[in-house]
């Protein structure tokens, strides 16, 4: 059984990598310009969703965008991993769900240091509401409520945190909170803190070595939603894994 569900796994992460590359390309833009409509040879964009699904190549043939291999790459090792972990229970679905929208936005922070609201906001509300279908079916192994009660608690550390230090740490950040304490708060509050942890220390690690290699100061911005993202995918394996 663990087989074939790591195997459904893998082909959900192929296929999702695939797509996640042209979505970046169109994301990866400053606040002040609007979402991307045309390639780099300027096609406009068509196909499914206005656009917004398909291959990262224009008419002519040409990739744009983050590399596919790459991207795919991550997806089919998070999807595998997370498949590995979580088994046949069904809180595995939603975790599956979500992996494509948390890569895509890893994927933007770092081109562009911005987390965009049409991805961050209906993240969040997508991991409560697939948590709280899942919490209805027998052999779900989390807690809705603490899952809630995670996602507010995050969202307001992280507004604290924000409030305090805007210069260090972004909106967007603020924004992804509520969607990682909703998924690290179904597995308990021991996940939550372990997964928050894990995240700044993935940041700080980061950081130093930036320093060390002389390519920053304590002043360079970097993105922090990966680390963010990151974190919550440790998480998310330990708690699946308790």
């Amino acid at each position: 059984m663990t087989f074939w569900i790591i195997a459904v796994a893998v082909l959900w992460g192929v296929g999702t990598g695939l797509l996640i590359p042209r979505a970046a390309y169109r994301l990866s833009v400053t606040p002040e310009e609007p979402w991307r409509k045309t390639c780099p040879a300027g096609h406009p964009f068509t196909g499914i969703g206005d656009g917004w699904l398909g291959r990262a190549r224009c008419a002519d043939g040409d990739r744009f965008g983050p590399r596919t291999s790459t991207v795919a790459t991550v997806m089919v090792v998070v999807c595998a991993l997370l498949g590995a972990a979580t088994g046949a229970r069904p809180e595995l679905l939603v975790w599956l769900l979500l992996a494509p929208s948390a890569v895509l936005l890893a994927t933007v922070d770092i081109a562009v240091h911005r987390l965009p609201d049409v991805v961050t906001l209906p993240l969040a509300a997508s991991a409560l509401i697939g948590l709280g279908g899942v919490a209805l079916l027998p052999g779900a192994d989390g807690s809705w409520k603490t899952a809630l009660l995670g996602s507010l608690t995050l969202g307001a550390c992280y507004f604290v945190l924000f409030w305090i230090n805007p210069g260090g740490f972004g909106f967007g950040d603020v924004k992804l909170a509520p969607a990682l304490g909703a998924v690290l708060g179904w597995y308990g509050w021991e996940i939550l803190l372990i997964g928050t942890f894990a995240a700044f220390l993935f940041g700080a690690l980061y950081g130093v070595g930036l320093m060390l290699a002389r390519r920053a100061d304590r002043k360079t911005a970097i993105p922090f939603g990966p680390f963010l993202i990151t974190g919550g995918f440790v998480g998310v394996l330990l708690g699946a894994l308790a």
